[in-house]
């Protein structure tokens, strides 16, 4: 492992944690090993969550706000709007067409990239027959993603398992956000469909994003640092 490794944009650490006051201390432990942080909905939820993220950013973090927006379109609208003049590097919606358009008009021409969340990696084709599509979650995919990209978001967040796809019928510079990665032999908790560092990058992923293999570890900035390494292979 190389401890001297400066940290790699391409790795989200996502900071599925319980408190601001975790939170806070897991990015201190991590230190330089790590640069972008996805801040979900337990956090952004608690008194003080926003304000912690916007303090990260102030620190030169970069930040992904894990919104998950999904409303109305003039709702949409506001909140992309609110996010976006706040700051924040990339912001998530569901992948519906009038979702999307709304947010991409409310984040208007501020720097906030707009990601469209197109089938949860914790569903599993069964799951999605239970809820109602008829379609399985591969092809419900490569649907959001067409429409995603005529309604002009700059990216998406897929399974790496359908990361090989989009990235053959997006146009450059789109991002394919990857959750659901796990180092070879760690737990997959509670997603369906995963995938190791190094297999999300060579179908084409952008990023990945990594939070339990991380933040559960004993050390980590070490743990942090191993997938680093893994990365830089590709």
């Amino acid at each position: 492992m190389n401890v001297n490794r400066p940290a790699d944009p391409r790795l989200i650490v996502g900071l599925d944690l319980p408190s601001v006051e975790a939170a806070e201390k897991t990015v201190q432990t991590i230190g330089d090993a790590a640069v972008f942080y996805k801040i979900g909905l337990t956090l952004l939820a608690r008194p003080g969550g926003v304000a912690f993220a916007h303090r990260l950013r102030d620190q030169g973090k970069r930040i992904f706000q894990d919104w998950k927006l999904h409303d109305i379109g003039a709702q949409v609208e506001g909140a992309a709007r609110s996010v976006a003049e706040g700051g924040c590097d990339l912001l998530t919606v569901h992948a519906e067409p009038q979702v999307m358009r709304a947010a991409v008009k409310g984040r208007g021409d501020r720097p906030t990239k707009i990601l469209a969340v197109t089938v949860m990696t914790s569903l599993t084709d069964e799951d999605l027959i239970e809820i109602g599509y008829a379609a399985p979650a591969e092809e419900l995919v490569i649907r959001r993603v067409r429409q995603a990209v005529d309604c002009g978001v700059d990216g998406v967040v897929a399974s790496a398992l359908e990361a090989r796809a989009i990235r053959a019928m997006v146009p450059e510079g789109f991002l394919v956000v990857t959750p659901g990665i796990r180092p070879s032999g760690a737990s997959l908790d509670d997603q369906a469909r995963v995938a190791t560092p190094a297999d999300a990058l060579s179908a084409g992923a952008s990023h990945l994003v990594v939070a339990r293999p991380i933040i559960a570890a004993a050390d980590p900035r070490t743990a942090a640092q191993a997938i680093t390494d893994e990365m830089v292979l590709l």
